[in-house]
Protein backbone atom coordinates (compact mmCIF):
# COMPACT_ATOMS: atom_id res chain seq x y z
CA UNK A 1 0.00 0.00 0.00
CA UNK A 2 1.07 3.62 -0.59
CA UNK A 3 3.40 4.68 2.20
CA UNK A 4 2.62 8.18 3.47
CA UNK A 5 3.96 10.21 6.36
CA UNK A 6 2.62 13.48 7.71
CA UNK A 7 5.64 15.23 6.20
CA UNK A 8 4.45 14.20 2.73
CA UNK A 9 1.15 16.09 3.02
CA UNK A 10 0.46 19.80 2.60
CA UNK A 11 -2.93 21.14 3.74
CA UNK A 12 -4.69 24.42 2.91
CA UNK A 13 -2.77 25.08 -0.31
CA UNK A 14 -3.69 27.65 -2.94
CA UNK A 15 -2.82 27.99 -6.62
CA UNK A 16 -4.10 30.25 -9.40
CA UNK A 17 -3.84 27.46 -11.97
CA UNK A 18 -2.45 23.97 -12.36
CA UNK A 19 0.89 25.21 -13.67
CA UNK A 20 1.36 27.18 -10.45
CA UNK A 21 0.27 24.12 -8.44
CA UNK A 22 2.74 21.88 -10.28
CA UNK A 23 5.62 24.25 -9.55
CA UNK A 24 4.80 24.14 -5.83
CA UNK A 25 4.59 20.35 -5.88
CA UNK A 26 7.85 20.04 -7.83
CA UNK A 27 9.57 22.26 -5.27
CA UNK A 28 8.35 19.93 -2.49
CA UNK A 29 9.67 16.90 -4.38
CA UNK A 30 13.02 18.65 -4.72
CA UNK A 31 13.15 19.73 -1.07
CA UNK A 32 12.51 16.13 0.02
CA UNK A 33 15.46 14.94 -2.09
CA UNK A 34 13.20 12.87 -4.34
CA UNK A 35 14.18 14.69 -7.54
CA UNK A 36 16.84 17.05 -8.81
CA UNK A 37 16.33 20.58 -10.08
CA UNK A 38 14.72 20.56 -13.52
CA UNK A 39 12.19 17.81 -12.85
CA UNK A 40 9.53 20.52 -12.84
CA UNK A 41 10.08 20.98 -16.59
CA UNK A 42 9.13 17.35 -17.17
CA UNK A 43 6.02 17.72 -15.02
CA UNK A 44 4.89 20.78 -16.97
CA UNK A 45 5.67 19.06 -20.26
CA UNK A 46 3.64 16.00 -19.23
CA UNK A 47 0.71 18.24 -18.37
CA UNK A 48 0.98 19.97 -21.74
CA UNK A 49 0.72 16.60 -23.47
CA UNK A 50 -2.44 15.59 -21.58
CA UNK A 51 -4.08 16.56 -18.33
CA UNK A 52 -3.14 14.25 -15.46
CA UNK A 53 -6.58 14.65 -13.93
CA UNK A 54 -8.01 11.25 -12.94
CA UNK A 55 -11.50 12.26 -11.92
CA UNK A 56 -13.14 12.43 -8.47
CA UNK A 57 -11.18 15.56 -7.61
CA UNK A 58 -7.76 13.92 -7.97
CA UNK A 59 -4.74 14.71 -10.17
CA UNK A 60 -1.40 12.91 -10.38
CA UNK A 61 1.20 15.25 -11.93
CA UNK A 62 4.46 13.51 -12.81
CA UNK A 63 7.38 13.88 -15.20
CA UNK A 64 8.10 12.61 -18.68
CA UNK A 65 10.43 9.84 -19.78
CA UNK A 66 13.05 12.47 -20.68
CA UNK A 67 13.25 13.67 -17.06
CA UNK A 68 13.35 10.27 -15.37
CA UNK A 69 17.11 10.58 -14.93
CA UNK A 70 16.42 13.44 -12.50
CA UNK A 71 14.56 11.14 -10.09
CA UNK A 72 16.66 10.21 -7.05
CA UNK A 73 14.12 7.85 -5.50
CA UNK A 74 10.44 6.99 -5.89
CA UNK A 75 8.08 8.96 -3.71
CA UNK A 76 5.09 11.27 -3.57
CA UNK A 77 4.10 14.66 -2.20
CA UNK A 78 0.40 15.28 -1.62
CA UNK A 79 -1.09 18.77 -1.88
CA UNK A 80 -4.62 19.57 -0.72
CA UNK A 81 -6.34 22.55 -2.34
CA UNK A 82 -9.60 23.25 -0.44
CA UNK A 83 -10.87 25.63 -3.15
CA UNK A 84 -9.79 23.29 -5.94
CA UNK A 85 -7.65 23.99 -9.00
CA UNK A 86 -9.01 23.68 -12.55
CA UNK A 87 -7.13 20.66 -13.86
CA UNK A 88 -9.18 18.53 -16.27
CA UNK A 89 -9.65 19.22 -19.97
CA UNK A 90 -13.34 19.88 -19.35
CA UNK A 91 -12.78 22.30 -16.48
CA UNK A 92 -12.89 19.73 -13.67
CA UNK A 93 -11.26 20.77 -10.41
CA UNK A 94 -8.62 18.83 -8.53
CA UNK A 95 -8.65 19.08 -4.75
CA UNK A 96 -5.88 16.58 -4.14
CA UNK A 97 -2.79 16.60 -6.34
CA UNK A 98 -0.36 13.73 -5.81
CA UNK A 99 3.03 14.67 -7.20
CA UNK A 100 4.88 11.52 -8.23
CA UNK A 101 8.62 10.99 -8.60
CA UNK A 102 9.28 7.74 -10.48
CA UNK A 103 12.37 6.66 -12.42
CA UNK A 104 10.56 3.99 -14.48
CA UNK A 105 6.99 2.68 -14.44
CA UNK A 106 6.83 2.80 -10.65
CA UNK A 107 4.10 5.43 -10.86
CA UNK A 108 1.81 2.74 -12.28
CA UNK A 109 2.29 0.72 -9.11
CA UNK A 110 1.27 3.75 -7.08
CA UNK A 111 -1.75 4.20 -9.32
CA UNK A 112 -2.81 0.60 -8.83
CA UNK A 113 -2.64 1.10 -5.10
CA UNK A 114 -4.71 4.25 -5.33
CA UNK A 115 -7.47 2.62 -7.38
CA UNK A 116 -8.27 0.31 -4.47
CA UNK A 117 -9.06 3.23 -2.21
CA UNK A 118 -10.17 6.00 -4.58
CA UNK A 119 -12.86 4.14 -6.48
CA UNK A 120 -15.65 4.82 -3.98
CA UNK A 121 -18.57 6.90 -5.15
CA UNK A 122 -18.23 9.28 -2.16
CA UNK A 123 -14.51 10.01 -2.58
CA UNK A 124 -14.94 13.52 -3.97
CA UNK A 125 -17.29 14.48 -1.17
CA UNK A 126 -14.86 13.10 1.43
CA UNK A 127 -12.00 15.00 -0.19
CA UNK A 128 -13.87 18.30 0.05
CA UNK A 129 -14.38 17.75 3.78
CA UNK A 130 -10.75 17.02 4.66
CA UNK A 131 -9.69 18.84 7.83
CA UNK A 132 -6.49 17.18 9.01
CA UNK A 133 -3.42 15.36 7.73
CA UNK A 134 -4.82 12.20 9.29
CA UNK A 135 -7.93 12.59 7.08
CA UNK A 136 -5.71 12.54 3.99
CA UNK A 137 -3.75 9.51 5.18
CA UNK A 138 -6.95 7.63 6.01
CA UNK A 139 -8.38 8.40 2.57
CA UNK A 140 -5.29 7.44 0.56
CA UNK A 141 -4.38 4.34 2.56
CA UNK A 142 -7.86 2.83 2.54
CA UNK A 143 -8.57 2.98 6.26
CA UNK A 144 -12.12 4.13 5.49
CA UNK A 145 -12.89 0.90 3.67
CA UNK A 146 -12.34 -1.24 6.75
CA UNK A 147 -15.11 0.67 8.53
CA UNK A 148 -17.37 0.49 5.50
CA UNK A 149 -17.12 -3.29 5.24
CA UNK A 150 -17.60 -4.03 8.93
CA UNK A 151 -21.39 -4.43 8.98
CA UNK A 152 -22.25 -4.95 5.32
CA UNK A 153 -23.80 -8.38 5.92
CA UNK A 154 -25.03 -8.15 9.50
CA UNK A 155 -26.85 -11.14 11.02
CA UNK A 156 -29.85 -8.92 11.74
CA UNK A 157 -30.26 -8.39 7.99
CA UNK A 158 -30.50 -12.14 7.26
CA UNK A 159 -33.88 -13.84 7.70
CA UNK A 160 -33.89 -17.59 7.03
CA UNK A 161 -36.53 -20.23 6.40
CA UNK A 162 -39.72 -18.23 6.81
CA UNK A 163 -43.07 -19.10 5.21
CA UNK A 164 -43.78 -16.80 2.27
CA UNK A 165 -46.40 -16.76 -0.43
CA UNK A 166 -44.82 -14.35 -2.95
CA UNK A 167 -41.65 -12.61 -4.10
CA UNK A 168 -43.30 -9.32 -3.19
CA UNK A 169 -43.43 -10.45 0.42
CA UNK A 170 -39.69 -11.12 0.44
CA UNK A 171 -39.07 -7.67 -1.06
CA UNK A 172 -41.11 -6.03 1.66
CA UNK A 173 -39.27 -7.95 4.37
CA UNK A 174 -35.86 -6.98 2.99
CA UNK A 175 -36.53 -3.27 2.54
CA UNK A 176 -38.12 -3.02 5.98
CA UNK A 177 -34.97 -4.41 7.61
CA UNK A 178 -32.69 -2.20 5.50
CA UNK A 179 -34.80 0.80 6.56
CA UNK A 180 -34.46 -0.12 10.25
CA UNK A 181 -30.71 -0.45 9.63
CA UNK A 182 -30.76 3.14 8.23
CA UNK A 183 -29.26 1.83 4.99
CA UNK A 184 -32.04 3.16 2.73
CA UNK A 185 -34.73 5.83 2.66
CA UNK A 186 -38.26 5.99 1.22
CA UNK A 187 -36.98 6.72 -2.31
CA UNK A 188 -35.22 3.35 -2.35
CA UNK A 189 -38.29 1.58 -0.99
CA UNK A 190 -40.62 3.05 -3.62
CA UNK A 191 -38.28 2.26 -6.51
CA UNK A 192 -37.37 -1.19 -5.24
CA UNK A 193 -40.95 -2.30 -4.77
CA UNK A 194 -41.91 -1.04 -8.23
CA UNK A 195 -39.17 -3.02 -10.01
CA UNK A 196 -39.15 -6.76 -10.44
CA UNK A 197 -35.99 -8.37 -9.01
CA UNK A 198 -33.46 -9.97 -11.35
CA UNK A 199 -33.36 -13.77 -11.50
CA UNK A 200 -29.84 -15.11 -10.94
CA UNK A 201 -30.77 -18.78 -11.19
CA UNK A 202 -31.45 -21.77 -8.94
CA UNK A 203 -34.22 -19.94 -7.08
CA UNK A 204 -32.06 -16.94 -6.13
CA UNK A 205 -33.19 -13.38 -6.96
CA UNK A 206 -31.50 -9.99 -6.63
CA UNK A 207 -32.82 -6.43 -6.46
CA UNK A 208 -31.49 -2.97 -5.64
CA UNK A 209 -32.34 0.70 -6.15
CA UNK A 210 -30.65 3.55 -8.00
CA UNK A 211 -31.90 6.09 -5.46
CA UNK A 212 -32.06 6.30 -1.69
CA UNK A 213 -28.93 4.26 -0.90
CA UNK A 214 -27.65 5.69 2.38
CA UNK A 215 -25.01 3.13 3.31
CA UNK A 216 -23.67 -0.22 2.15
CA UNK A 217 -25.75 -3.18 3.32
CA UNK A 218 -27.31 -6.42 2.10
CA UNK A 219 -30.57 -7.96 3.30
CA UNK A 220 -31.39 -11.62 2.61
CA UNK A 221 -34.71 -13.44 3.03
CA UNK A 222 -35.06 -17.18 2.43
CA UNK A 223 -38.29 -19.11 2.26
CA UNK A 224 -39.01 -22.37 4.05
CA UNK A 225 -41.09 -23.38 1.04
CA UNK A 226 -40.51 -22.95 -2.68
CA UNK A 227 -42.76 -20.47 -4.43
CA UNK A 228 -42.76 -19.28 -8.04
CA UNK A 229 -42.63 -16.01 -9.93
CA UNK A 230 -43.18 -15.98 -13.70
CA UNK A 231 -42.64 -19.77 -13.81
CA UNK A 232 -39.29 -19.46 -12.03
CA UNK A 233 -38.63 -20.83 -8.52
CA UNK A 234 -38.20 -18.42 -5.61
CA UNK A 235 -36.11 -19.60 -2.70
CA UNK A 236 -34.04 -16.61 -1.66
CA UNK A 237 -34.02 -12.84 -2.33
CA UNK A 238 -30.99 -10.62 -1.90
CA UNK A 239 -31.60 -6.86 -1.67
CA UNK A 240 -28.59 -4.58 -2.06
CA UNK A 241 -28.12 -1.02 -0.81
CA UNK A 242 -24.91 0.33 -2.34
CA UNK A 243 -23.57 3.71 -1.27
CA UNK A 244 -19.99 3.05 -2.41
CA UNK A 245 -18.28 0.28 -4.37
CA UNK A 246 -17.57 -1.67 -1.18
CA UNK A 247 -20.09 -4.33 -2.23
CA UNK A 248 -18.42 -5.02 -5.56
CA UNK A 249 -16.60 -8.14 -4.35
CA UNK A 250 -19.85 -9.64 -3.04
CA UNK A 251 -21.76 -8.85 -6.24
CA UNK A 252 -18.91 -10.30 -8.25
CA UNK A 253 -19.05 -13.43 -6.09
CA UNK A 254 -22.79 -13.78 -6.77
CA UNK A 255 -22.18 -13.43 -10.50
CA UNK A 256 -19.48 -16.09 -10.31
CA UNK A 257 -21.72 -18.46 -8.34
CA UNK A 258 -24.50 -17.89 -10.85
CA UNK A 259 -22.18 -18.66 -13.76
CA UNK A 260 -20.95 -21.88 -12.12
CA UNK A 261 -24.47 -22.81 -10.96
CA UNK A 262 -23.42 -22.78 -7.30
CA UNK A 263 -26.23 -20.59 -5.95
CA UNK A 264 -28.05 -23.64 -4.55
CA UNK A 265 -25.47 -23.60 -1.76
CA UNK A 266 -27.43 -20.70 -0.30
CA UNK A 267 -30.60 -22.81 0.03
CA UNK A 268 -29.48 -24.56 3.22
CA UNK A 269 -26.57 -22.45 4.44
CA UNK A 270 -26.55 -21.00 7.95
CA UNK A 271 -25.93 -17.29 8.54
CA UNK A 272 -22.28 -18.00 9.19
CA UNK A 273 -22.01 -20.08 6.04
CA UNK A 274 -23.74 -17.38 3.98
CA UNK A 275 -21.25 -14.86 5.28
CA UNK A 276 -18.38 -17.20 4.35
CA UNK A 277 -19.79 -17.83 0.88
CA UNK A 278 -20.34 -14.16 0.05
CA UNK A 279 -17.76 -12.28 2.11
CA UNK A 280 -15.01 -14.55 3.43
CA UNK A 281 -14.25 -16.09 0.06
CA UNK A 282 -11.48 -18.55 -0.66
CA UNK A 283 -8.54 -16.36 -1.66
CA UNK A 284 -7.78 -18.75 -4.53
CA UNK A 285 -11.20 -18.24 -6.11
CA UNK A 286 -10.66 -17.18 -9.69
CA UNK A 287 -11.31 -13.47 -10.25
CA UNK A 288 -12.42 -12.91 -6.64
CA UNK A 289 -10.80 -9.49 -6.72
CA UNK A 290 -12.46 -8.39 -9.97
CA UNK A 291 -14.25 -5.07 -9.69
CA UNK A 292 -17.87 -5.01 -10.89
CA UNK A 293 -18.85 -1.41 -11.56
CA UNK A 294 -22.22 0.10 -10.71
CA UNK A 295 -23.60 -0.45 -14.21
CA UNK A 296 -22.74 -4.15 -14.03
CA UNK A 297 -24.29 -4.48 -10.58
CA UNK A 298 -27.78 -3.65 -11.81
CA UNK A 299 -27.46 -5.73 -14.94
CA UNK A 300 -26.22 -9.14 -13.75
CA UNK A 301 -29.39 -10.82 -14.94
CA UNK A 302 -30.88 -8.32 -17.36
CA UNK A 303 -27.78 -8.34 -19.56
CA UNK A 304 -28.69 -11.90 -20.49
CA UNK A 305 -31.34 -10.42 -22.76
CA UNK A 306 -28.92 -8.01 -24.42
CA UNK A 307 -25.96 -8.38 -26.76
CA UNK A 308 -22.70 -9.40 -25.09
CA UNK A 309 -19.49 -9.13 -27.11
CA UNK A 310 -15.91 -9.93 -26.12
CA UNK A 311 -12.95 -8.77 -28.17
CA UNK A 312 -9.19 -8.56 -27.78
CA UNK A 313 -6.96 -5.74 -29.04
CA UNK A 314 -3.24 -5.03 -28.75
CA UNK A 315 -1.88 -1.71 -27.51
CA UNK A 316 0.23 0.00 -30.18
CA UNK A 317 1.16 3.18 -28.29
CA UNK A 318 4.93 3.40 -27.68
CA UNK A 319 4.46 4.29 -24.01
CA UNK A 320 1.37 2.20 -23.40
CA UNK A 321 -1.91 3.41 -21.96
CA UNK A 322 -0.73 6.45 -20.05
CA UNK A 323 -3.04 9.34 -19.25
CA UNK A 324 -3.41 10.85 -22.72
CA UNK A 325 -4.46 7.77 -24.76
CA UNK A 326 -6.46 6.45 -21.80
CA UNK A 327 -8.47 9.67 -21.67
CA UNK A 328 -9.24 9.30 -25.39
CA UNK A 329 -10.48 5.77 -24.74
CA UNK A 330 -12.68 6.86 -21.83
CA UNK A 331 -14.31 9.64 -23.85
CA UNK A 332 -15.05 7.16 -26.64
CA UNK A 333 -16.54 4.54 -24.32
CA UNK A 334 -18.82 7.10 -22.68
CA UNK A 335 -20.52 7.69 -26.02
CA UNK A 336 -22.17 4.25 -25.78
CA UNK A 337 -24.90 3.00 -23.46
CA UNK A 338 -23.46 -0.49 -23.08
CA UNK A 339 -21.64 -1.58 -19.93
CA UNK A 340 -17.99 -1.99 -20.98
CA UNK A 341 -15.03 -3.40 -19.07
CA UNK A 342 -11.39 -3.80 -20.02
CA UNK A 343 -8.74 -6.19 -18.68
CA UNK A 344 -5.00 -6.33 -19.32
CA UNK A 345 -4.44 -9.98 -20.21
CA UNK A 346 -0.71 -9.45 -19.79
CA UNK A 347 -1.23 -7.97 -16.33
CA UNK A 348 -3.47 -9.24 -13.55
CA UNK A 349 -6.31 -9.79 -16.08
CA UNK A 350 -8.89 -8.28 -13.69
CA UNK A 351 -11.57 -6.29 -15.57
CA UNK A 352 -12.19 -2.65 -14.67
CA UNK A 353 -14.73 -0.13 -15.85
CA UNK A 354 -13.73 1.33 -19.22
CA UNK A 355 -15.28 4.65 -18.14
CA UNK A 356 -12.76 5.20 -15.33
CA UNK A 357 -9.58 6.95 -16.42
CA UNK A 358 -7.88 6.17 -13.12
CA UNK A 359 -8.59 2.46 -13.32
CA UNK A 360 -7.58 2.17 -16.98
CA UNK A 361 -4.21 3.83 -16.36
CA UNK A 362 -3.69 1.60 -13.34
CA UNK A 363 -3.98 -1.68 -15.28
CA UNK A 364 -0.46 -0.95 -16.50
CA UNK A 365 -0.93 -1.70 -20.20
CA UNK A 366 2.32 -1.29 -22.15
CA UNK A 367 3.03 -1.46 -25.85
CA UNK A 368 2.10 -4.96 -26.98
CA UNK A 369 -0.23 -5.63 -24.05
CA UNK A 370 -3.39 -7.54 -24.94
CA UNK A 371 -6.58 -5.83 -23.79
CA UNK A 372 -9.82 -7.75 -23.47
CA UNK A 373 -12.99 -5.70 -23.78
CA UNK A 374 -16.42 -7.00 -22.79
CA UNK A 375 -19.46 -4.95 -23.84
CA UNK A 376 -23.00 -5.71 -22.69
CA UNK A 377 -25.86 -3.73 -24.14
CA UNK A 378 -27.85 -2.85 -27.19
CA UNK A 379 -24.96 -1.00 -28.87
CA UNK A 380 -22.27 -3.46 -27.81
CA UNK A 381 -21.28 -4.33 -31.38
CA UNK A 382 -20.87 -0.69 -32.39
CA UNK A 383 -18.90 0.04 -29.21
CA UNK A 384 -16.43 -2.81 -29.74
CA UNK A 385 -15.91 -1.84 -33.38
CA UNK A 386 -15.22 1.78 -32.43
CA UNK A 387 -12.85 0.78 -29.63
CA UNK A 388 -10.91 -1.55 -31.92
CA UNK A 389 -10.50 1.14 -34.55
CA UNK A 390 -9.40 3.73 -31.98
CA UNK A 391 -6.78 1.41 -30.47
CA UNK A 392 -5.43 0.43 -33.87
CA UNK A 393 -5.22 4.14 -34.77
CA UNK A 394 -3.16 4.86 -31.67
CA UNK A 395 -5.78 6.53 -29.47
CA UNK A 396 -4.91 10.02 -30.61
CA UNK A 397 -1.14 9.62 -30.62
Amino acid sequence: MLQLTKDDIYLDQQADNKQDAIKKIANALTQHQLVEQGYVDGMLAREAQAATYLGSGIAIPHGTTTTRHLVKKTGVQVFYFPAGVVWGDDGEKAYIAIGIAASSDEHLTILRQLTHVLGDDDVEDRIKHIKTVDDVIALLTGQHKEVVNENILSDELILLDIPADSLDMLQALNVSRLKRFNAINTDFIAQSLEQKPCYLGQGVWLNDGNEGNQKDAIAISRTSNTIHEADKPVKLLITVSAKTNALDAIINRLAEMSYHQQLAQLHSATKTQIHQLLVKQDLTTENQDNAVNNEQRTNIASDANKVSITAEFTVTNPHGLHTRPASVLVKLVKQFTSSITVANLDGNANPVSATSLMKIVAIGAKKGSRLQFIANGEDAKQAIEAIGKAINDGLGE
